[in-house]
């Protein structure tokens, strides 16, 4: 792409203040208006098109850089794209929106690729600086953003989304999505920012928890996070005192603690602060601050199970509970004999292991001990109940522990005897700490990186942690919303425009929920009949299945004529619910979700696409995530697949033949799989 033949013509904006309020316009309608009151005004159509459809620039001066930036809106017509569905609507619950007609496409390119044409491939390219993505109707979603991190030499991903930000305010964009990703000197910005900042990096923006994968709620999300940040550092140096180099952790800590003028208590002061240092000279300007004192007491939340040398007179020593008084304490719909055969199956598979591996870990992963018991339980369900009693209890003659291998991660069940409980054997474990030339204060994104990778990775060593870095780890849709503005000062009634759904069969198009209204638009003295009319010019302009509808009534308006003036009838602002027909029922271009009619039925919870790997049960039809069914992301799924539910109610085990899984029962009569350790343990 050349400038030459731009000469002369005025879509040359400043980047930081383009899109700013009245620079260089001002939009008030709904966004459908405001996106093309924007083409007409501020950008220029291309003379080529990419797969048919055109393309409209924009450029963005750089001044401080002196780059001349290009942002491209392609407008991507529905009835004749190849991508007639939203991927990215369904992955964030939005299956059941109407299918718009138009979706505008904003994309700044890469840098080298700023004087080239935009080719057929440009959608799926993932190294545009921004790409974002907003339906005629307002909602949207941010697929890419690349700054300098990704790879560009002028923008860094603050600007970029500051401009993206000032794109969706001033088209006045209802709803935007992003799937939030972004990584930083190895690390997850959702997992780090969440802890420092309770938020992730695009919460600056006001971007909120949308959903998370495997069935995460939102206040699983707040709960995890909360936990996270609120591990104390007096705990974490008391806990790290059992692992070599543990002076590393002493070190980090003492250094921003003395750099800091207010005290650093918990896990959320020191990464926040250390995040704020802006240059190591600030920290060398500092003199050498001793490690402050240490309080000698257990951390809430850190297991030391395998720490050795420990003073019994210190510590609260470990209770043992037999496995049979457990079991008849528990509310289970299983007899305590079949608890207790499983236990001794599982302490059997267990002892077998330890025997054949002389060397290394002899602990069991869950997914191993559950596979071993089985080759003698068909129960699975039996089986994962077993598995989640099963720690710190005895067994025959053995001491079942279960906690988090250090090195792999992984949570492990191992076995003692039970004469040995009381001075238990410690293996070496490695070492959590990746090999850094610790220099605490040297560089604050090293010091992050060994905080992150040694305290929020590799010593979560309890279920609650461990489940707590998981569920952030999982929680990646992230929502912003423009709340509906009505101005009381111009000369427009404004309403929000809902199709009811006994409106000519559309109970059918609407089986996976609502979808948003219209914002309509009319003059302040306009009648009920101009109300009408501007309702179906919205819908039709919008919707695809809305080409001929015919608005007949306006719920809590049946009695009124059509020339009576709205003004005193109804109040600016209100949400209307309008009933017509002429809809294509016919058409496949219904719901955002495709025409399919599959349904998502996981044991952890989930009941619609959340953009994770899932498999089909080739029986019922049912889709489950891979990971819940206990396929690894790197695991092939097989060609033929046969859910746990449809297994039972071929082959229910002897002792169960009344007992039925439910398609659509609660997910809590199952292991939660998204964690492997239960959901339950951070309610």
């Amino acid at each position: 792409m050349t400038t030459e033949k731009k000469k002369g013509v005025s879509n040359f904006y400043e980047f930081h203040s383009f899109l700013d309020p009245g620079c260089p316009i001002t939009p008030m309608g709904p966004f459908r208006d405001n996106i093309r009151y924007f083409l007409q005004e501020c950008a220029e159509v291309e003379e080529y098109t990419v797969e048919g459809m055109p393309i409209w620039c924009t450029f963005l001066v750089h001044k401080s850089k002196g780059v001349l930036i290009p942002l491209y809106t392609i407008e991507e017509n529905v009835k004749s794209s190849v991508r007639t569905f939203c991927d990215h609507c369904r992955c964030a619950g939005w299956s059941h929106h109407l299918v718009s007609k138009r979706k505008y496409h904003l994309i700044i390119p890469a840098d080298s690729e700023w004087k080239n044409h935009l080719d057929d491939g440009v959608f799926d390219d993932q190294t545009h600086i921004l790409h974002g993505l907003i339906h005629s109707n307002g909602f949207g979603h941010l697929i890419s953003l690349n700054g300098i991190e990704g790879g560009s030499k002028y923008l860094c991903g603050r600007e970029v989304m500051d401009l993206w930000d000032r794109i969706c305010t001033s088209f006045r964009a209802r709803k935007i999505t992003v799937e939030d990703v972004s990584r930083k000197h190895m690390m997850d910005l959702r997992l780090l920012y969440g802890v420092a900042y309770g938020h992730t990096w695009f919460g600056r923006w006001g971007y909120k928890f949308s959903h998370g994968s495997f069935g995460i709620m939102e206040h699983h999300y707040e709960k995890a996070i909360e936990m996270l940040s609120s591990i104390e550092l007096d705990e974490v140096i008391d806990d790290f005192r059992y692992i070599s180099r543990s002076n590393v952790m002493k070190q980090v800590i003492a250094c921003y603690r003395g750099l800091s003028n207010t005290p650093l208590i918990t896990v959320r002061d020191l990464f926040r602060f250390i995040l704020a240092v802006k240059s190591c000279n600030s920290v060398k300007e500092k003199p050498n601050v001793a490690a402050p004192l240490v309080r000698a007491c257990s951390s809430r939340y850190l297991m030391r199970n395998a720490a050795p040398n420990k003073s019994v007179g210190k510590e609260k020593s470990v209770r043992y509970r037999k496995f049979s008084n457990v079991a008849a304490s528990l509310d289970s719909r299983w007899p305590v004999r079949r608890l207790e055969f499983t236990a001794d199956v599982i302490v059997e598979a267990l002892r077998e292991k330890r025997e054949a591996i002389r060397f290394g870990s002899c602990g069991m992963s869950r997914q191993e001990a559950r596979d071993a018991a089985r080759l003698h339980i068909g129960d699975t369900g039996l089986i994962d109940y077993v598995l989640k009693s099963m720690n710190n209890v005895i067994i025959g003659g053995y001491v079942v522990r279960r906690a988090v291998n250090r090195a792999t991660r992984v949570l492990e069940y191992t076995i003692q005897e039970l004469r040995n409980c009381d001075q238990p054997e410690q293996e070496k474990l490695p070492e959590p700490f990746q090999d850094y030339a610790v220099n605490p204060g040297a560089d604050a994104y090293t010091d992050v990186l060994c905080l992150y990778n040694n305290l929020l990775l590799s010593f979560a060593e309890s279920d609650e942690l461990s489940l707590a870095v998981r569920i952030v780890s999982d929680s990646k849709q992230f929502l912003k919303e423009w709340p509906f503005r009505d101005d009381p000062d111009d000369s427009l009634l404004r309403f929000i425009c809902c199709i009811l759904p006994s409106s000519n069969g559309l109970e059918a198009v609407f089986t996976k929920g609502y979808p948003p209204g219209e914002v309509v638009e009319v003059p302040l003295h306009s009648t009920i009949g101009d109300l009408k009319i501007a309702v179906e010019s919205a819908m039709r302009d919008t919707y695809c299945i809305m080409d001929n509808l015919m608005i007949t009534d306006i719920a809590g308006m049946e009695q009124l004529e059509d020339y009576e003036v709205l003004f005193g009838i109804v109040q600016s602002g209100s949400e209307l619910w309008v009933r017509g027909f002429g809809l294509d029922l016919d058409s496949e271009l219904k719901n955002e979700g495709g025409s399919d009619n599959w349904t998502v039925n996981c044991r952890c919870g989930a009941r619609d696409d959340d953009g994770e790997r899932m498999v089909s049960c080739d029986i019922c039809e049912i889709w489950q995530h891979t990971r819940c069914c206990g396929f690894e992301d790197s695991e092939v799924v097989p060609p033929l697949f046969v859910c746990e539910a449809c297994c039972t109610s071929l082959a229910p085990p002897r002792a169960q033949n009344s007992f039925e899984f439910a398609h659509y029962g609660t997910a809590a009569a199952l292991v939660p799989c998204a964690s492997h350790f239960g959901m339950d343990l951070i309610y």
